[in-house]
């Protein structure tokens, strides 16, 4: 005979009234203390009640239900890289999620891979965001942001290199970049200057204006007298070590005499292998890198590099509220980062 098993019954899911009960409130009470409502007056002792009841409870408010009766979520979408950003974007991103927190925002990260522009504003819009923040990986056109503003969204941020239509744009300046770090090499008297051009999917938004940039620079050092006979060469690497291994093998046949390695990761890996083929730096190649990493002033020579300075993630969450709360105003473009050359050995 087989006995059965008795399955221990599940714990009810509790609710606001629970918590009404237990702390001896109304819900519209337990209402206004857990979603921070400040329209209404409650005593520091009454918020404490209700919050400790609904620790006690394992009650959390339902964000859907919530959302329902707002008529909108708080839900900020921000979709995740898929390219190596760095950790000079990387740290402008978490400050921005934490200053979003810090305005009753919920950040949802959403995997974005295989999506192109208006297929993925489809996809966001799915989750209702109040407001979507999306970078230049993924191309937005003008109807995807109006897909996201039928969908409830009150505001849609592009970061890149343009501008969409209906959408609000912080730009990224990258042919700058290449501009900047070139130009200071034609100024140290570099005439031959390789351009890294990584070869890890998704750095082309970045390394192809950048290059753009660099070409720029050599036209108007031409035009102005200063660069009569300078030459840019796009350098193909990998960020392996055996990829700059064999770039720096073939140096001396390429006869560069400086290299913008696209960024500071780049140019300590390319600069090793030079350094390994017994290549003086700066004496033989000049190289300078992007990012203004600590470990390039710890480097001998220490590296020189284009220092970018990004807007911060506070300022960019509050855009974020403000076009929120004005959904019909004008669609606004700022800059995101200037740069600027840091001099140092290396060059």
């Amino acid at each position: 005979m087989t006995q059965s098993i008795e399955q221990p019954a599940e714990s009810p899911v509790p609710t606001s009234a629970d918590v009404a009960r237990l702390a001896g409130v109304s819900r519209a009470t337990v209402s206004y203390v857990l979603n921070n409502t400040s329209a209404v007056r409650i005593s520091d002792p009454t918020r404490r009640k209700v919050r400790e009841a609904a620790e006690r409870l394992g009650y959390v408010p339902h964000a859907a239900a919530r959302s329902l009766r707002a008529g909108q979520t708080r839900i900020v979408l921000l979709p995740t890289a898929h390219i190596p950003v760095g950790p000079l974007y990387s740290h402008f991103f978490n400050e921005l999620q934490w200053a979003l927190r810090r305005l009753d925002y919920t950040v949802v990260q959403y995997g974005s891979l295989g999506l192109d522009g208006d297929g993925a504003a489809r996809a966001w819009a799915e989750l209702r965001p109040v407001a979507v923040v999306s970078l230049s990986e993924i191309a937005l056109t003008p109807q995807g942001v109006e897909v996201l503003k039928r969908s409830g969204a009150k505001a849609v941020i592009t970061v890149g290199p343009g501008q969409v239509e209906g959408a609000h744009a912080l730009v990224m300046d990258q042919s700058g970049i290449g501009g900047r770090a070139v130009a200071h090499l034609i100024g140290r008297g570099c005439r031959r200057i390789g351009v890294v051009m990584p070869g890890e999917p998704g750095l082309e938004t970045f390394s192809g204006p950048r290059l753009a940039g660099a070409r720029a620079a050599a036209e108007a050092a031409a035009d102005g007298g200063a660069g009569t006979g300078v030459r840019i060469v796009p350098l193909p690497l990998a960020y392996e070590e055996d990829s700059a291994a064999a770039l720096a093998a073939r140096w001396r046949a390429l006869g560069l005499d400086a290299v913008f390695a696209f960024s500071d990761g780049y140019a300590m890996l390319l600069m090793r292998a030079l350094q390994d083929e017994g290549i003086g730096i700066p004496a033989e190649t000049a190289v300078i890198g992007c990012d203004d990493l600590l470990l390039g002033r710890l480097l001998r020579p220490r590296l020189s590099t284009v220092r970018i300075d990004v807007v911060t993630g506070q300022w960019l969450a509050e855009l974020v509220d403000r076009a929120v709360r004005d959904p019909g105003g004008e669609p606004e473009r700022h800059d995101l980062m200037d740069s600027r050359v840091v001099h140092r050995e290396s060059s």
